[in-house]
């Protein structure tokens, strides 16, 4: 619905009202008069609810000229009905209209015509409203059939609506956007971190399902699908891939590192227990493919074991002073072997999709 107010005035002549006058050119009444002569009973269809002002008098005021014509002026505030289509929120425009028609006179008894066209309606140049763009204000007149009474005039005060976008940008599409930027970051990160990657991937889920749930708590209970649903669940299926693509990542994983432990021999007696399987129960890296000598990351159980069987310091800080030297030379490589081949296809396919996807989404609703 919407809500204006606005200022009614009609005119019409009625020759019982002319009078002689050399000195005045109208009279002016107020309120007072108009239950004695007749007005017109226009009224507004598909209002819920309206108003004459009455503060410090009720705002009426009758003007007579001694021709008989008459100026009826109201201020009046009035919400009514408009049936909007928010299949494009929030990038949609709304087209509403104020109808005005006779309730008691159809139009062999009374005729409602504007008087001055389109001209007839005026407005404030500095109009601006909180989420709306005004971008037409205009005039209109038509019939309305009912199979009761007959054809009456309806007159129709016709506006378009575009909606201002920049707030629902900073509020639903921007987060939306971070989020599925953020959910990439566990790409980068070593498949076998599965605190990390698990974390993050959760993370990301949930502050999407809150966007969504904030967006949907803010917007009237349609049947229909919406833009900011279109985008917000396309933004919500990329975070829940990333989370399903290291499922497969961390599988393959397992898998892959069983065989090869199968085949060296390694897998007996207590040590049976594979690199990942390892680092889940006690939170350390165990690799047996990667040179220590080149590992980038200092290993803390290997460290603390270091610590409680050393016995001489010097000997220990020879081969800490070598990695450090060799760091620099050799974590590219060491990162590109720690990585999964699904990992270094997603950090391409996912962004390469998603920006497709917004090229789409936008030139099809702007």
């Amino acid at each position: 619905d919407f809500t204006m107010t606005l200022y009614l005035r009609h005119y019409w002549k009625d020759e019982r009202l002319s009078f002689r006058s050399n000195k005045n050119k109208s009279m002016t009444f107020d309120g007072r008069l108009i239950k004695k002569i007749w007005v017109p009973d226009v009224f507004f269809v598909h209002s819920k609810r309206s108003f004459i002002h009455d503060t410090t008098v009720e705002n009426i005021m009758l003007r007579v000229y001694p021709d008989g014509n008459v100026l009826f002026s109201l201020r009046i505030t009035v919400s009514a009905m408009c049936f909007m289509d928010f299949s494009r929120f929030p990038l949609d425009t709304q087209n509403c209209s104020l109808e005005l028609e006779s309730y008691a006179y159809n139009e062999d008894d009374l005729m409602l015509y504007w008087k001055h066209g389109n001209k007839s309606l005026s407005t404030d140049e500095h109009i601006s409203l909180s989420q709306f763009f005004i971008e037409e204000f205009s005039a209109s007149s038509g019939l309305a059939f009912y199979s009761s009474t007959g054809w009456y005039n309806r007159l129709f005060i016709n506006f378009a609506l575009r909606r201002h976008i920049f707030f629902f940008v900073l509020q639903s599409y921007f987060p939306a956007m971070l989020m599925v930027m953020l959910s990439w970051v566990s790409f980068w990160i070593d498949r076998r971190a599965v605190p990390a990657r698990v974390s993050l991937g959760i993370t990301t889920v949930l502050t999407m399902s809150t966007i969504m749930t904030g967006v949907s708590a803010s917007m009237p209970q349609v049947s229909y699908i919406k833009a900011v649903d279109v985008y917000l669940w396309i933004s919500f299926l990329f975070v829940f891939l990333s989370v399903i693509e290291y499922a497969a990542v961390n599988y393959l994983t397992t898998i892959e590192e069983r065989k090869q432990l199968k085949k060296r021999g390694k897998a007996s007696g207590m040590y049976s227990m594979d690199a990942v399987q390892a680092m889940a129960f006690d939170g350390c890296f165990h690799d047996t493919d990667v040179d220590m000598d080149l590992t980038p990351f200092p290993d803390p159980c290997e460290e603390n074991e270091t610590r409680a069987s050393q016995t001489n310091i010097s000997n220990a800080d020879t081969p800490r002073l070598k990695r450090k030297r060799s760091l620099k030379g050799n974590v590219g490589r060491i990162i590109l072997q720690n990585n999964h081949v699904i990992d270094t296809y997603s950090r391409i396919i996912f962004p390469s999709v998603y920006i497709v996807f917004n090229f789409f989404y936008w030139g099809l609703y702007i």
